[in-house]
């Protein structure tokens, strides 16, 4: 089990959508520390961009030893490794989608990492879930 409390985000809009969060938070359990809650799934629509699929998001307490950046390469490989591909900067419907929200009370702002994610507090699909997790700290 690791020291650092972390809330990462998760959302499909394709596929078996249920399968993948599963999958998804089966690998991060085995690879990245353990998953100590899961929130329900909250169903949303696309936001930043057109789709006719459906989402589905949630979120989920990880206890880690990883730090944040070495936790970023391992999430982006769960997705790489489920079929994730991004054709753009832009959002695009997707197999599965891996944020780190918060982790423990850190601020990282590099160009490829920030901490607390900038946009969570304006995203119900992640608000509404996060509400559900027993973090022992504040996100707010």
């Amino acid at each position: 089990m690791g020291n650092n409390r972390v809330v990462i985000a998760f959302g499909s809009n394709l596929g078996d959508k249920a399968a993948n969060i599963n999958n998804a938070i089966a690998q991060i359990n085995k690879t990245c520390g353990k998953v100590a809650q899961v929130s329900s799934f909250h169903r949303s629509e696309p936001m930043g961009f057109e789709s006719t699929h459906e989402f589905l998001n949630g979120c989920l307490l990880l206890l880690t030893d990883l730090p944040p950046k070495q936790l970023l390469l391992h999430l982006k490989e769960i997705e790489l490794s489920m079929g994730r591909i991004k054709t753009s900067d832009n959002y695009e419907d997707r197999l599965i989608d891996l944020d780190i929200i918060l982790y423990e009370n850190l601020c990282v702002h590099t160009p490829d990492l920030q901490i607390p994610h900038p946009k969570y507090q304006e995203r119900a699909f992640v608000l509404e879930p996060l509400m559900e997790l027993d973090l022992g700290f504040s996100p707010f």
